[in-house]
């Protein structure tokens, strides 16, 4: 079957490991499920597989894609939860010790069809496109635990996001401004400032940006180059969410500040497969639909990462079948 896939981890050159080509048709252990793919969706987890990270290196070549949406035998229209547990888990998917996603030690979803557990596929409403279905397992689901579950943002309160234009970010907020709360955010240029405004942000302001007053929460994704501002920016005990850092972990934790003012900092991942049900209830409910930047044919997928590696994102990238 067609795939994009990591042929071996490249750690200096993650494009060198790209492979556009076949790869074999996939076996269905029993209580697993086939799932032709109609769209697939890029995060920067595909970027890191690429690179060899959290990933055995015997598992190379690995067909990428975290995210999916398409359609079963029996022609049901699905999206995946790509948290895959271990048998027997019972409880919250994302503390299982032994958790993995799509792609590190299962294939993923950049080729004509997946194989998942049975119980990680959730219908797809029709009013929502795979193309959108394909965005929420991942980025979209990763800013509703952030938001809902981790920092428990209630309506009037002043959320701070940092980095204005990729997924998880314009997914924050969206999810946050229609949920009633204040919603700042930073970004590196005009052009992803005026996205954030168009997708509901409050106000916008330069990265690292002395802001007008103190905020409630802030929603991290971007680790060293912002974390000081982050801190900064928080109310006397005041809540710093952190899902990634893209540009790096910080050294400085500035430890002092953290239990001076009884600054709470949480670490979010993902996200369970009812919270996934409860996101695309609050999508269809609010009317949301996800900000995709980028919509190319699978066969064109080495311009899509390019894309995200050069930072030319305004919102999700998706592959289409």
């Amino acid at each position: 079957m067609f795939a994009v896939y990591a042929s071996a981890p490249h750690a200096d050159d993650p494009m060198a490991g790209l492979t556009i080509g076949e790869r074999p048709e996939p076996s269905v252990p029993e209580g697993w499920v086939r799932v032709d793919v109609r769209a697939a969706s890029l995060n920067m987890h595909d970027v890191w597989t690429l690179r060899g990270v959290g990933i055995a290196a015997e598992s190379f070549p690995m067909i990428l894609g975290c995210d999916g949406a398409g359609v079963l035998a029996d022609g049901t229209e699905v999206l995946i939860h790509p948290v895959i547990n271990a048998p027997g888990w019972r409880g919250d998917e994302t503390l299982d010790p032994r958790r993995t996603l799509l792609t590190e030690r299962h294939q993923g979803t950049f080729a004509d069809s997946v194989v998942v557990p049975a119980g990680n596929v959730i219908p797809k409403p029709p009013e929502l496109s795979f193309a959108v279905a394909a965005t929420l397992g991942t980025a979209w689901l990763t800013a509703y635990r952030m938001l809902f579950v981790q920092a428990g943002v209630r309506p009037g309160q002043t959320v701070l996001v940092q980095g204005a234009s990729g997924g998880v970010s314009t997914a924050l907020i969206q999810l946050a401004s229609a949920a009633g709360a204040r919603v700042w955010v930073t970004g590196r240029t005009e052009e992803k400032r005026a996205l954030a405004t168009g997708l509901g942000a409050h106000a916008t302001f330069e990265a690292g940006a002395r802001l007008p007053e103190r905020v409630d929460a802030v929603f991290e994704t971007v680790g060293k180059a912002t974390w000081s501002h982050s801190l900064k920016s928080l109310k006397p005990g005041g809540t710093v969410v952190v899902a990634g850092a893209t540009s790096g972990p910080d050294p400085s934790a500035d430890l002092q500040r953290v239990f001076f003012l009884q600054l709470r900092v949480l670490g979010s991942t993902m996200g369970t497969r009812q919270e996934l049900v409860d996101l695309v209830s609050f999508l269809r409910l609010h009317d949301i639909r996800p900000q995709i930047g980028l919509t190319l044919p699978l066969e064109q997928a080495t311009d899509g990462f390019r894309a995200m590696l050069d930072g030319e994102t305004t919102g999700k990238i998706v592959f289409t079948r």
